[in-house]
């Protein structure tokens, strides 16, 4: 081969790496300082606080916990059979929150596939039934002319999907149109702006479909439902690399690696958006156990489509234990705390010590009289339900804000104000 030969082949090559998603390999240390954030959750073992995501997190990264995970799974198998089997259903809308979500069910089905596992037997048709139960009161509640709303999300909607998927469970073609109509009109899946882990949730159950071929007659869609779905990510890509924002990120890269979109400068993108996210987790801004969990099988060229084939022999590093050191005194903030969506309105400034949580912040402020709040806890820890006694109404969900009018991306248990912030909850709607 000549010269010329050569340098067309080396640009042709590299056009090519241009079209691919590909995560080079990161620092061993920085994804071990991340999941060693996980181990502490791995302690908090009743139900509320039992979170699947953290075993598929890890089953799919390069981390393995030993014996701590082993056990996690068991108290995760005794804890969600007895809550999810033990449940009986009938058609009053009422009890509706009394069943287990249809992402936790969801999750768990994910956590079983994670250990190679494939869902079997009377007690694994009776979780496949509920999930499948779930999908179809999602898809009543969406209804025929896809006017309405799922009960929970159309994220939760391609959880479950996802979750059955892996399991080669087929559904019925009309639930997989569901979530296809959504993609397909954009407003059916956000509220004035572009939910890229709720697309890519979609994605990554279109994925699974089309390797799958379990929906055979919707395929033609499904393939364009992706390629619509990568196209949307990629231009929800902001200036600093982040694909929506930088907890949605990681969902965005699980669908995105791996795909070739001849054309599109998808390797740069994703290299871009790699920079990205290991510079917020140096900077300490993955703490969630649910982020970090889908962020980990990231850095290890990983995503939940792999749970159709899982390797569970695959070495993975053994996670030690965070020696912890005394910390020196922390000196006093003040927080401005202000909610406006209440009569009368409430503001006040509460001290708390440096690196405090937003909850913290509300825990001082109830302490101190004047101001009461509520949380559920959830898979991505507690949700805010209440504040002063007001509670969120349908469709209707406590915003946290930074004065003067800046969402926060994190939870009440992530959030560490800064010192004279001032933290607004707002009634919004969505």
């Amino acid at each position: 081969m000549g010269h010329l030969g050569v340098l067309l082949f080396l640009l042709g090559s590299l056009g090519a790496l241009a079209d691919i998603c590909e995560i080079p390999q990161v620092d061993s240390k920085l994804v071990e300082r991340l999941g060693q954030r996980l181990l502490p959750w791995m302690d908090w073992l009743s139900l509320e606080h039992l979170n699947p995501s953290i075993y598929v997190g890890l089953r799919l990264s390069s981390l393995q916990a030993g014996a701590r995970e082993a056990f996690y799974l068991h108290i995760l198998k005794l804890s969600y059979q007895h809550s999810l089997l033990g449940l009986t259903f009938n058609d009053d809308n009422s009890d509706y929150q009394d069943k287990p979500s249809m992402g936790q069910l969801a999750l768990y089905l994910l956590a079983l596939r994670a250990n190679c596992e494939l869902v079997e037997g009377r007690k694994g048709d009776r979780l496949v039934s509920q999930l499948k139960r779930f999908l179809e009161d999602e898809k009543k509640a969406i209804g025929h002319n896809n006017k309405g709303q799922p009960h929970t999300s159309y994220y939760q909607y391609g959880l479950g999907i996802l979750a059955l998927c892996v399991h080669q469970k087929r559904l019925h073609d009309s639930v997989v149109g569901k979530l296809l109509y959504a993609v397909e009109h954009e407003q059916h899946l956000h509220q004035g702006h572009l939910s890229v882990d709720t697309v890519a949730m979609a994605g990554l159950a279109f994925t699974c479909l089309e390797h799958s071929n379990l929906n055979p007659n919707r395929k033609h869609q499904i393939t364009r439902a992706i390629e619509n779905i990568r196209e949307k990510i990629l231009k929800a890509q902001t200036p600093e690399g982040y694909f929506g924002n930088v907890y949605s990120t990681p969902l965005a890269l699980q669908l995105l690696m791996k795909s070739s979109m001849p054309g599109v400068e998808l390797g740069t993108a994703c290299l871009k958006a790699r920079a990205a996210l290991l510079a917020s987790v140096q900077d300490g801004a993955f703490q969630n156990a649910l982020m970090i969990s889908q962020l980990l099988p990231v850095l290890n060229g990983k995503s939940y489509v792999d749970l159709i084939s899982p390797d569970c022999e695959a070495p993975r590093v053994m996670l030690e234990p965070v020696v912890e050191t005394p910390s020196p005194p922390q000196e006093v903030i003040r927080v401005v705390l202000k909610v406006p969506s209440v009569s009368p309105p409430y503001i006040n400034s509460i001290s708390v010590p440096a690196g405090s949580s937003l909850e913290d912040v509300l825990k001082k402020a109830q302490k101190l009289r004047g101001f009461m709040y509520g949380t559920q806890n959830t898979l991505s820890g507690p949700f805010l339900t209440s504040v002063m006694g007001k509670e969120a109404g349908e469709r209707e969900f406590w915003q946290l804000l930074r004065a003067p009018d800046t969402p926060l991306l994190q939870g009440i248990a992530e959030y560490t104000p800064k010192d004279g912030e001032t933290i607004e909850l707002r009634l919004a709607t969505w």
